[in-house]
């Protein structure tokens, strides 16, 4: 043991440090009409009814045109490697592998009783989330679509017609984001828990205790505990870019252009 001692001395401070990964700069190198990432980090990019999933690190991991389906709103990847494809104008969802391919059967809202469904979502417990715009309810469902929370007429518990644009649950809340008249916060429950006073902006989302946005081209980050927004300085280019949508996941930083899709690492 008293031989070995220097050897484990020398060999401690090597030992203590383990690889760490280090996010590199990619692009998906083409026009994107949305994307979002999962908690793995892994993104997920649509154009037109294409569907392509990246690992983090930029490996084209799968596609699938999803041309049958109909055209594409909005896509949901709560669960990692399991995303929720929505059509407003079919009024139907669908839940893809880590393949893009469809998970069973097309689920048909109109033929379940929910006609007029223009955002849905999905959350922890294989619940889906439903704004049913004929209503004026947020409504969350069961994987058999039972009612398992109804908000009510929205339009009279906030004294205002919503008309949000996009939703997503996330630590045990779900943020429905309203253009007009900022960030709605309901519980799992349904109930109405306050307005976040973010305005003009069309998606959100929320990680570790943070609301991430772009707004006029600028990144922001609210502080959901302390209730305060701080401006996050873009990384990379000197000139300003026109940025339409960010997310953030792994310390990287992925910005939807017009003409393509950078990812970055996202300085501390």
């Amino acid at each position: 043991m008293r031989h070995l001692l220097p050897f484990l001395l020398a060999t401690l401070p090597w030992a203590a440090v383990l690889p760490q990964e280090t996010p590199r700069h990619w692009e998906v190198d083409a026009p994107v009409d949305l994307f979002t990432t999962d908690e793995l980090g892994n993104l997920y990019t649509l154009s037109g009814n294409d569907l392509h999933l990246y690992s983090r690190d930029g490996a084209h991991l799968a596609h699938n045109s999803l041309n049958s389906f109909g055209p594409i709103s909005s896509v949901d990847a709560f669960s990692s490697l399991k995303p929720l494809i929505f059509s407003r104008a079919q009024g139907q969802l669908a839940l893809l592998d880590n393949t893009l391919s469809m998970q069973g059967s097309t689920i048909n809202l109109a033929r379940s009783g929910y006609p007029q469904i223009t955002l849905a979502a999905v959350g922890v417990m294989a619940r889906y989330w439903l704004f049913d715009d004929r209503d004026m309810a947020l409504l969350r469902v069961d994987d058999q679509l039972r009612p398992v929370a109804n908000t009510g007429r929205l339009d009279q518990v906030l004294s205002f017609t919503p008309q949000p644009s996009y939703m997503e649950e996330a630590d045990g809340r779900l943020y429905m984001v309203d253009p007009a008249h900022g960030v709605l916060v309901f519980d799992l429950f349904g109930t109405f828990v306050r307005t976040l006073p973010i305005l003009g902006v069309q998606r959100v989302q929320v990680r570790d205790g943070f609301l991430w946005y772009v707004q006029d081209g600028a990144l922001n980050r609210y502080d959901l505990r302390a209730f305060s927004v701080e401006p996050v300085p873009w990384p990379g280019s000197p000139a300003p870019l026109h940025v339409l949508d960010a997310r953030i996941e792994h310390g990287r930083l992925y910005r939807l252009l017009a003409d393509r899709l950078q990812v970055d690492p996202l300085k501390p």
